[in-house]
């Protein structure tokens, strides 16, 4: 089964947020016509395309709105089922994991030991770095597994 296009929308020349989350919503929707996907993983994305498709009637603020909460559903799905996960996906996940799993309770524990609360901060560059080093080396696996798609989301 393949996935169905996404259709013209009005309006789209001239909102620039609009046009770029659009162009970036077709742009996953090619990625994943390029895998094999299961017929009802495909079925369920051709369900949330459909839905944007027939959303002619909303203004720029609700269609950005619906398509990144169906980017975002079926982002989530694929990463969930099959695995497949964007561009830095694993780094973005883990920068705010790092900071506050491993930043905060350094932080603490520095300010804790020398008595100065004001070094809670220290932990958070710490933990910022540690994020972006594991989620780096989990991206560069999804990479060499083939579970990377070409494309990087930006909301």
């Amino acid at each position: 089964m393949t996935i169905i296009k996404l259709r013209g929308v009005k309006n789209l020349a001239s909102d620039i947020r609009l046009n770029q989350l659009y162009n970036q919503f077709e742009v996953l929707l090619s990625e994943l016509r390029k895998r094999a996907l299961p017929d009802t993983i495909a079925e369920t994305i051709n369900k949330e395309v459909e839905e944007i498709n027939t959303s002619n009637s909303l203004t720029t603020n609700d269609l950005r709105k619906v398509i990144k909460k169906k980017q975002t559903a079926i982002l989530r799905l694929i990463e969930k089922d099959l695995k497949l996960v964007p561009k830095n996906y694993y780094r973005t996940l883990w920068l705010a994991l790092g900071m506050t799993v491993f930043g905060i309770p350094i932080g603490i524990l520095a300010g804790t030991l020398l008595g100065n609360f004001g070094l809670f901060a220290i932990g958070l560059p710490v933990g910022v770095a540690f994020g972006v080093t594991v989620g780096s080396i989990m991206d560069k696996n999804a990479v060499k597994e083939n579970r990377q798609l070409n494309v990087e989301i930006k909301y």
